[in-house]
């Protein structure tokens, strides 16, 4: 089983990034900018020359300031091999692929703080991150856990959903444009799976009592109260019963990303790496 598991993600989100964009650009009635645009050429035609020209000036500038130039990832330099974790090796392709995706997703994040990305942070932090899933993947591999087509559709059926898909068919051939094929996906999401039983075993079978669900939800309603006054709005907050399985899922997934921070640090104590990025 490859290890490409973590960069197959992080091109699923690259993939709902470009899907975004391009519906953000398809001249519709929902486009609102395009509509916009539109009435402001009416406008101008009708408008003086000098005054056509102060307003292309303007729009010249709204233009820029809406659109800037994205950075681009800083690849000078990347080796070979940037890792070795108890013998496996994590390429500098692998790297550059979840590193670009990495960057791709923290440049849009910041964008609205109007910070940039410290890369040679991101860098370490990237490293490391495909080091812990080295490991969870070589323990999930000699656990002897079984990812069944079942559990792998079901599996492929919410990733694609995050990606912004509507069927693993279009999310397959998205990734098929980026250069996987179905087979290399499929490999990498029956990884994942494998993963997910590894964690789910450091976890425990036990549900979320009522009191961790009653507390979050509290501090749920606390919140989108909180938000509601702020703007002015009362926010209409659905019951406990109503969110109660969006609770339970978000306890859980708070327990299983716990449970692999700690799963990796222990891991870690005992496993030969090697960084030489």
């Amino acid at each position: 089983m490859k290890k490409k598991w973590l960069s197959a993600l992080t091109l699923a989100a690259t993939v709902s990034v470009v899907a975004a964009c391009g519906n953000d650009n398809e001249p519709n009635e929902g486009n609102t900018e395009g509509n916009n645009n539109n009435e402001a050429t009416e406008t101008q035609q009708e408008e003086p020359a000098e005054d056509n020209e102060s307003a292309n000036e303007v729009a010249m500038e709204g233009e820029e300031g809406a659109q800037p130039d994205m950075p681009e990832p800083d690849l000078e330099g990347i080796p070979d091999v940037v890792a070795e974790v108890n013998g496996e090796e994590i390429s500098g392709e692998e790297f550059e692929a979840t590193y670009s995706g990495q960057f791709q997703q923290m440049t849009m994040q910041m964008q609205m703080t109007g910070e940039e990305v410290d890369q040679e942070q991101l860098k370490a932090q990237t490293v490391e991150e495909m080091i812990g899933t080295e490991l969870l993947i070589q323990e999930a591999n000699s656990g002897g856990y079984d990812a069944t087509e079942e559990d792998i559709n079901e599996t492929l059926d919410e990733i694609a959903a995050q990606s912004g898909m509507e069927s693993q068919d279009q999310f397959l051939a998205a990734l098929e444009d980026q250069g996987m094929d179905e087979e290399e996906v499929m490999s990498q999401v029956e990884t994942q799976v494998k993963i997910d039983q590894l964690l789910a075993s450091e976890t425990g079978d036990a549900e979320p009592s009522d009191e961790e669900l009653e507390q979050l939800y509290d501090e749920m309603v606390a919140q989108q109260e909180q938000m509601g006054g702020a703007e002015g709005e009362e926010t209409e907050i659905p019951s406990f019963e109503e969110m109660k399985p969006e609770l339970e899922n978000h306890v859980q997934a708070e327990k299983e990303a716990e449970a692999a921070q700690t799963l990796v640090e222990d891991l870690r104590e005992d496993a030969d790496v090697t960084v030489h990025l």
